[in-house]
């Protein structure tokens, strides 16, 4: 066993070499954290000058009194709970059908991941024309099932489901990337022996794939839910820089956006960014907790 304690020279050598991604990470991320918290409880601001008059809670009672803000906290929640479940089951689903197709399967993995290195807004262009009620390919398809052409991007009760359908659809390249890695490390031997004692393929997979890939399946779930949580380029490129209809597609982000951007009410944004950082540390502190059971590593 190697008991050597490193020097002082060699932890400074050490430090030295880490030093520049230090004040990167210092800079560009712990930063704009702190910064953006400490912005939170600025109730008489000046950005130019960067001039404090008063500091409180204001800004947190204001937003929480807001009526929008109640509406953007509810549609991320709805958009977090309709996401990241089904993202997660197709992602797995389709993962698990590739790795069983060994002809053109380079192709078809190619035209999955596709979608998630394309630019937000040419696929919410296309998008867009899918979602036409005129001449929109979804309106046709559901045409030929008897269901009457649906606005979805002008009706207020479907805006929220349309933003819903296209994340789901972009997101589920990286996933299923994710989950094929996953699933090539899978010993096969395991399967074999199970094969012999007479387990079937459902039987093999719900018992032997599921429990040996779920590591990456938390790791999955977190991304999901995190990338959720902070939507906003899909609203904005989907509905031509509105929250939707009827603001029914605002969502926190969003919500943030307009309030230091286009209301110049820098502190209310701060403080939402605050609330946003809390509602995601306490799902992914819940998601480790659940992974301490459920979780074989």
């Amino acid at each position: 066993m190697n008991n050597h304690k490193p020097t002082l020279k060699e932890s400074l050598k050490g430090w030295l070499y880490v030093l520049p991604l230090l004040l990167i990470i210092g800079v560009f991320n712990l930063y704009p954290i702190v910064s953006s918290f400490a912005m939170s409880f600025f109730t008489e601001y000046n950005f130019f000058t960067n001039e404090v008059g008063a500091l409180g809670l204001n800004n947190f009672t204001t937003i929480f009194s807001d009526p929008t803000f109640h509406d953007a906290l509810e549609n991320t929640l709805i958009f977090v709970v309709g996401v990241v479940p089904v993202e997660v089951i197709l992602s797995l689903l389709i993962a698990t059908l590739l790795n069983q197709i060994k002809w053109l399967s380079n192709l078809f993995r190619t035209i999955y991941f596709l979608p998630f290195v394309t630019s937000v807004v040419a696929i919410s262009m296309v998008w867009r024309w899918i979602y036409n009620k005129d001449a929109g390919l979804l309106n046709v398809l559901l045409g030929w099932i008897g269901i009457n052409p649906i606005d979805w991007l002008n009706d207020p009760h479907y805006a929220l489901l349309a933003l819903i359908i296209l994340a789901i659809w972009k997101g589920l390249g990286f996933n299923i990337m994710l989950f094929l890695v996953a699933l090539n490390n899978v010993d096969q031997r395991i399967y074999d022996a199970a094969h012999l004692d007479g387990a079937k393929p459902l039987q093999q997979w719900w018992h032997i794939t599921v429990p040996m890939i779920s590591p990456m399946t938390f790791l999955v779930t977190v991304n999901a839910v995190i990338a959720s949580f902070k939507v906003f380029d899909e609203v904005y490129a989907l509905y031509g820089g509105q929250p939707g209809p009827a603001g029914s597609a605002m969502t926190l982000v969003y919500y943030l956006y307009r309030a230091f951007y286009e209301q110049n009410k820098y502190g209310q944004a701060a403080a939402t960014g605050v609330v946003l950082f809390i509602l995601i540390l306490l799902v992914t502190l819940v998601q480790m907790w659940f992974s301490k059971k459920h979780v074989h590593y």
